[in-house]
């Protein structure tokens, strides 16, 4: 009866499973991950080449130098031997580990390089087909050096004009100064034949 209910229970899809304890120990990989980038960053820097030289001189000077009964590893210094090989074994994968999380961020950097590297593509490409678009507006439109002939043009025609009006008026005011000259005549000689003819009749 109980494992009836406990397979309904479990086939029922409006209730969550119940969650299965693991005896597999748990860890967070980040934590591990940031801890083991540490280590090997020490690992490779000169202030642990200096104490690891500076352990193994002291270990060889005092198991060489030091009394019988205080030795604790006479040559050939088998317990060094077991030290070094540990410590190289635990470096070696504490390396690798830091190696493809380092790996990883190169990965996601790239990815972001090559996301940025299309979007300004793209934006190239924008602006080239704007400056293409514009130019060929611009070829459609009226060129400063077209504009200057064409006011060049125009101002030589209104100087002709001006210059053609001006020598109309000035031979019309010749017209008129002659036709005066010549109406002035003709009062002087009516006048001048009225004066001779009052003569004799006096």
């Amino acid at each position: 009866m109980a494992s009836n209910t406990t397979k309904n229970r479990s086939r029922r899809l409006d209730q969550p499973r119940e969650g299965r304890r693991s005896m597999r120990p748990s860890y967070d990989s980040e934590t591990f991950g940031a801890l083991s980038e540490r280590i090997a960053r020490y690992i490779g820097s000169w202030r642990f080449i200096a104490w690891m030289t500076g352990f193994i001189v002291c270990w060889v000077l005092w198991n060489v130098f030091a009394p019988d009964d205080l030795k604790v590893d006479p040559y050939p210094f088998i317990f060094l031997t077991l030290l070094l090989s540990l410590q190289a074994s635990y470096a070696a994968p504490l390396i690798l580990l830091a190696q493809n999380r380092q790996a990883d961020r190169d990965r996601v950097q790239y990815q972001e390089d090559r996301g940025s590297t299309d979007l300004l593509i793209a934006d190239t490409e924008y602006v080239s087909r704007e400056l293409a678009s514009l130019r060929t507006s611009l070829g459609d439109m009226v060129t400063r050096d077209y504009l200057r002939t064409e006011l060049r043009a125009e101002l030589r025609l209104l100087l002709a004009q001006i210059e053609d009006r001006d020598a109309a008026a000035e031979a019309e005011a010749a017209r008129r100064a002659k036709a005066e000259r010549k109406k002035r005549e003709r009062k002087k000689r009516e006048q001048a034949a009225t004066t001779e003819g009052g003569k004799p009749g006096a």
